[in-house]
């Protein structure tokens, strides 16, 4: 029997923990997971492959269909914690290995006054990034932040040779949906606060902007 669940109407991360919460509580070999907004399907879909699920996506242009099928050997519950939040890696930093720095961007302008000045800066920055090497770990972009991960974005070239280089660019569904940049999204995986949020709790070290 397929479980289905009705995530239409709600705001990220909701769809993907309605996700999680019902995986806790059953052994599920299939899933159904209604929602209306591309970021919701690509944030279920990451969740469902991470949880082991063959995945497939259908949809009439207005609803969605996230449909998720695995062996019935496979169907256990879903471990709670960390690991089970996301599909983000949860590998701990040891002593020989770089620290994991996740830099948040909350705007495309590097602080407060002067905005032509705080764009310019926060160009130079995202330029600068790569001289943290192994460490840089996670880029996120929130609120206005998400425009720099945009087919229009100055950056978009340093972005995608941070990314070649093992950085994991994580770009706000919620944000890209509101300011209706979804569409203009060139690189990065969209997220939800969830994930986010997980990040946060396993990186060593958040530098906020």
């Amino acid at each position: 029997m397929v479980k289905e669940l009705d995530c239409r109407t709600m705001d990220c991360p909701a769809p993907v923990l309605e996700t999680k919460k019902c995986l806790e509580n059953e052994a599920l070999s299939q899933i159904r997971v209604l929602v209306d907004n591309d970021a919701a399907v690509e944030n279920v879909s990451r969740f469902l492959t991470y949880a082991g699920f063959e995945v497939s996506v259908e949809s009439d242009g207005t609803i969605s269909v996230v449909e998720g099928a695995r062996d019935q050997a496979a169907a256990v519950k879903l471990a709670s914690g960390p690991a089970a939040r996301s599909g983000s890696d949860t590998e701990s930093s040891t002593e020989n290995s770089p620290v994991k720095i996740m830099v948040m961007a909350a705007s495309n302008k590097f602080g407060v006054g002067d905005d032509d000045l705080g764009a310019k800066l926060m160009i130079n920055f995202i330029k600068t990034l790569k001289e943290m090497g192994k460490d840089l770990w996670r880029l996120v972009f929130v609120n206005h932040g998400v425009t720099l991960a945009t087919v229009d974005s100055a950056v978009l070239d340093e972005l995608h040779e941070l990314e070649a280089s093992g950085v994991t660019i994580l770009v706000c569904g919620t944000c890209l949906t509101h300011l209706d940049l979804m569409k203009k999204k060139a690189i990065g995986q969209t997220t939800n606060m969830l994930d986010i949020v997980t990040a946060m709790q396993l990186a060593d070290k958040v530098i906020n902007l």
